[in-house]
């Protein structure tokens, strides 16, 4: 069994995330896969190693030991994995991709600097709208994306990396808190058809009942930079002002300094997940893990 660390990494992996589902999605494997190894583990110890909970799992007895030595097992392999590429000296150009919002308003500045010194390679960043993000990760033009929503595919894993929120905001005051009814009262720079910001602003809206086709819209942009700059440059008119929906990150700065102004829905918060997707056949490569834990860590 020692010899196939697959199913003591899934052990792990559950034991770790508290929970089937999360280790499912961070293996990039299905639940039920998650379960049959954790039924294999079972029947070759011939013992219960962890009973499922109302809120998340429970190691037994024999689940515990395991776990001490799954955990030592865990350090020596990635000790030796360290020691592999410094033996190799393998040179490569990490490429990684992430949308408008995060690459031009989330990561700090120095993070690639950074993330270059842990995985001890250069990093190649690319800006581009999430689904183009998408479609290079999965044509292995990418070894990493950074994007907004979550997406469904057999051959990438994906992960929850932290909360973003979207506000109405303006270059001119707006009320803090706005009624659906206000909505209509504003002109509007909306983003393009098919976006996936687009698709979750329609949700929010369907939900609230408050019908878009009403708007009274200037423009539609293709990304994040773009609404911002067309807010900024547009008629400063508190009578019927000119609005859009951002992440609030990406106008933390304005706002602090009085230049833009923010608004939120009443009773409704707009909120939505960053997430990092990665190729399934990644998923034991060094580089990828050290970025995806580095990422996760905060430290980015």
């Amino acid at each position: 069994m020692l010899k196939d660390f697959t199913k003591i990494e899934t052990f792990l992996t559950v034991v770790r995330e508290r929970s089937f589902s999360k280790a499912s999605a961070k293996l990039g494997i299905s639940q039920p896969a998650v379960t049959q190894q954790i039924k294999f583990l079972e029947n070759y110890l011939d013992t219960k190693i962890i009973e499922r909970k109302k809120n998340g799992i429970r190691l037994t007895a024999s689940g515990e030991d395991l776990y001490k030595v799954a955990v030592k097992l865990d350090k020596c392999i990635h000790e030796a994995e360290t020691d592999v590429l410094k033996i190799i000296n393998k040179k490569i150009t990490f490429r990684l991709g992430t949308s408008f919002t995060i690459g031009n308003y989330v990561l700090p500045g120095e993070c690639l600097n950074t993330l270059s010194e842990v995985i001890n390679n250069d990093v190649k960043l690319t800006i581009e709208v999430s689904k183009s993000i998408v479609d290079m990760v999965r044509e292995h033009k990418l070894d990493l994306g950074l994007i907004e929503a979550h997406i469904v595919d057999d051959d990438l894993v994906t992960r929850e990396w932290r909360d973003d929120e979207l506000v109405v905001f303006s270059n001119v005051p707006l009320p803090k808190v706005l009624f659906p009814e206000d909505l209509y009262e504003f002109k509007w720079v909306c983003r393009e058809e098919g976006s996936r910001t687009r698709r979750v602003l329609s949700e929010v809206f369907d939900e609230l009942g408050v019908g878009c086709n009403r708007f009274n819209v200037l423009s539609e942009v293709t990304n994040t930079t773009a609404v911002l700059q067309t807010i900024k440059r547009s008629k400063k008119d508190e009578n019927t002002p000119t609005v859009s929906i951002i992440s609030c990150h990406a106008i933390a700065d304005e706002v602090r300094s009085g230049q833009l102004f923010e608004a939120r829905l009443h009773g409704y918060t707009m909120k939505r997940k960053f997430y990092i997707i990665y190729q399934k056949d990644n998923k034991h490569n060094a580089f990828v893990t050290n970025t995806v834990d580095f990422i996760l860590s905060g430290k980015c």
